[in-house]
């Protein structure tokens, strides 16, 4: 999601000091189910939905993130996607999930992975970035969407099985957006007409059948972690199987990917040159959801992207 508050998400707070205890039911159904004793607890800086720490045990240590049923109904749909990008044939690093539970009436739900130590940037951490996220891309289905719905940032993402892209792109991605946009008194009413139009043209605009390909689906800059060897590793996947251009175009939206990211990945697997018009299109599903989380910060984005179809 936009902005920088996830960016350390595996970095433990400055201070060696600041530990925050669990509560004791979380603290005890942890190490019943992690079957480690735990000895420690420290904050970690970032997470803007979950809280977030470091488990330091006597079997390894673990990164935590926990929270209220509302935050803890994110993390099924978490841990299946880093399960489906982990088993691609990537050279990306990706978190192993070791539990998750949803929140009781005496706990927090929680979800916890393996812990990433953090590093810099090796000297061909682009380069590897971007070859490994073609690697990533080659893993695919035989449809678009994923095994369970999920979440893009704090709302929900749906990811029902369809068989023609176009159609997901619409059904799946804008339509929702757009409901809640207007649900949430957000839509403006001079954007229908050019909506109406996009929806018209998107079979002519994106293709019809690219291969499914596993998708990170919230690939901003703040949701790739550097590991302790410098090398690249992806986090807080909103994942399904769809066409490899929309993770390609969500890298670009805030920036901060380098441009040997982007000549790395095209010498591994080239680009149509209709991408840079189906770029706009699909980050427009990203500025609505923007606009539905953030308010009218994002309209003229939002504005800008669909003046084209008016």
């Amino acid at each position: 999601m936009g902005g920088d508050a996830r960016r350390a998400l595996f970095v433990p707070a400055p201070s060696p000091t600041l530990h925050r205890m669990l509560p004791d039911a979380l603290r005890d159904t942890l190490e019943e189910r992690l079957d480690a004793t735990i000895e420690s607890v420290a904050s970690v800086r970032g997470g803007c939905i979950a809280n977030a720490c470091r488990l330091e045990t006597d079997a390894a240590p673990f990164f935590l993130k926990h929270g209220p049923d509302e935050v803890a109904r994110t993390f099924p749909g978490e841990a299946a996607g880093l399960e489906a990008l982990g088993a691609a044939d990537s050279p990306l690093v990706v978190p192993s999930v070791h539990d998750t539970a949803p929140a009781t009436d005496d706990r927090p739900g929680f979800l916890v992975m393996e812990w990433v130590n953090p590093g810099r940037e090796g000297r061909r951490f682009w380069d590897r970035f971007g070859e490994g996220l073609a690697a990533l891309h080659r893993h695919t289905a035989d449809a678009y969407g994923f095994g369970q719905d999920n979440f893009i940032g704090r709302l929900p993402q749906s990811n029902a099985w369809t068989d023609d892209w176009p159609t997901f792109f619409r059904e799946q991605r804008l339509a929702p957006q757009v409901d809640m946009a207007r649900e949430r008194g957000r839509w403006r009413d001079g954007w229908g007409t050019a909506l109406t139009t996009l929806y018209r043209r998107l079979p002519d605009i994106l293709p019809r059948s690219p291969e499914p390909s596993v998708l990170h689906g919230d690939l901003w800059k703040g949701n790739y972690l550097v590991t302790a060897v410098g090398d690249p590793a992806l986090v807080d996947p909103a994942t399904y199987y769809g066409h490899r251009e929309a993770d390609l175009a969500m890298t670009e939206l805030f920036g901060g990917y380098d441009d040997r990211f982007y000549d790395a990945y095209r010498s591994a697997w080239g680009l149509a040159p209709e991408y840079g018009t189906r770029r706009d299109v699909y980050n427009l599903y990203h500025l609505i959801n923007h606009l539905n989380l953030f308010g009218g910060g994002y309209a003229a984005q939002v504005e800008d992207t669909l003046r084209p179809f008016k």
